[in-house]
C-alpha cells in the first residue's frame, strides 16, 4: 500500500473502515455494511468510492459486471496524515501542545495515562 498524503471525511473514513476490515469488496457489501449506521443508497457509495479510486485511495477491479475495492492506503498513513493536518492547524505544528490538550480536556483516566507513559518509554527507547 502507498503512503502519502491523504486527508478523509468522517464519511470516506468510515467507507475505509469497511476496506480495511474486509479487505477487497463490493459497492454492494460495502453500501449493506454501512446500512444500519448511515443508510446511504448504493448510488452514493459507489460515488464515493469512484472519488477515492481517482484520488488513488483505493483500488479497482471489476469482474464482470460488478465492481471490487480495495484499500490503496493503510489506516496508520491516514492517521498520521490526519492528525500531522491537525497538528499543523490548530496548534502551530506543535504535537506537545496536543498532547497537553488532550490531558487537561479530555479528562483522561490515570489508567489510561500510565498506558501512554508506558507507549512514550518505549518510544524513547528505540
Amino acid at each position: 500500500m502507498r503512503s502519502s498524503h491523504v486527508s478523509l471525511s468522517e464519511l470516506q473514513i468510515a467507507l475505509m473502515r469497511v476496506l480495511w476490515e474486509r479487505g477487497e469488496t463490493s459497492t454492494a457489501d460495502v453500501a449493506a455494511a454501512l446500512a444500519d449506521e448511515r443508510g446511504l443508497a448504493h448510488t452514493t457509495i459507489a460515488t464515493l468510492l469512484t472519488r477515492l479510486e481517482k484520488r488513488g485511495v483505493v483500488g479497482q477491479r471489476r469482474d464482470g459486471r460488478q465492481l471490487f475495492y480495495r484499500a490503496e492506503v493503510g489506516e496508520a498513513d491516514v492517521k498520521r496524515s490526519m492528525v500531522a493536518d491537525l497538528i499543523g492547524s490548530l496548534f502551530a505544528g506543535d504535537a506537545n501542545e496536543l498532547v497537553a490538550h488532550l490531558v487537561e480536556e479530555a479528562e483522561i483516566a490515570p489508567a489510561d495515562l500510565a498506558r501512554i507513559r508506558q507507549r512514550l518509554e518505549r518510544g524513547e527507547r528505540k
